[in-house]
């Protein structure tokens, strides 16, 4: 028979080593994200076909790039966002704009089309520049980071631009801009009709600065600011756009409220 003593040394030892901090613990479920719920875009979406709009070197002959980071006030040691990066034609004349001072994120939903410019990223030493993969609803930027938000023949291959832009606001500095580049035509041919644009934009919170015919970039250029609160996502209505040919006047797009 085991001392009575013994038996009161054996559970306090059996009770430190329950307490034990250096044992393993089950790690606790993540709390589920609450459900949010945006309006569908009431427009067609294209269809992505190519991660390049235009050749680099043709682009270049037109002055692209630089009009637009001219335009878009993109100087030494700003921070900057490229959206739907692609092959990386912005990527690259960004990084040697904002110098080592500013910062590029490269930002595409394609995996492989990440790897590709995560490798041009890394053969051509951009150090300022970082390449993450984003979702079609999401760009999973971080808040309060970009002095510039670029989205360059892209935004009409957002399949939830209402979610994709609520998403996006926090990420703009307090005097950001989100610069989009398009061409003014329906988006199922690739393109934006600029009133279209302007609405969707303005229902998630953002004010339009400025617009200007772009044609070396084959469209347009927009900048916009966020403005007041952002809203809640029940609150957003969704814009109405019904094509017609331009020479009979094309209506502009309203918010479904609108009646």
């Amino acid at each position: 028979m085991r001392p009575r003593g013994a038996s009161l040394l054996l559970l306090g030892a059996l009770a430190i080593a329950g307490c034990d901090a250096t044992q393993p613990r089950p790690t606790p479920k993540p709390e589920p994200e609450e459900e949010l719920n945006f309006p569908a875009a009431d427009r067609p979406v294209a269809t992505i076909v190519s991660a390049r709009w235009s050749t680099e070197e043709a682009r270049d002959r037109l002055n692209e790039a630089d009009t637009v980071m001219d335009l878009a006030e993109i100087r030494p040691g700003t921070t900057v966002a490229d959206i739907g990066a692609g092959e990386g034609y912005y990527t690259i004349r960004l990084a040697q704009r904002v110098g080592k001072k500013g910062r590029v994120l490269a930002e595409d939903i394609i995996p492989g089309v990440v790897e590709g410019l995560a490798q041009r990223v890394s053969r051509e030493r951009l150090d300022n520049v970082s390449v993450r993969l984003g979702e079609s609803e999401d760009p999973k930027l971080p808040g309060n980071s970009f002095d510039r938000i670029l989205m360059v023949h892209m935004y009409h291959e957002i399949e939830a631009p209402y979610e994709f832009l609520w998403r996006m606001r926090p990420s703009l500095r307090p005097d950001g801009l989100v610069v989009v580049v398009d061409a003014d035509r329906e988006t199922q041919n690739h393109g934006t009709p600029p009133e279209l644009l302007k609405c969707e934009f303005a229902a998630v919170g953002y004010k339009l600065v400025t617009m200007r015919d772009m044609p070396s970039a084959g469209g347009y250029l927009a900048t916009f600011k966020a403005e007041g609160p952002r809203p809640e996502p029940e609150a957003i209505r969704a814009c109405r756009f019904s094509p017609a040919p331009k020479k009979a006047g094309a209506p502009k797009p309203k918010s479904t409220t609108d009646e």
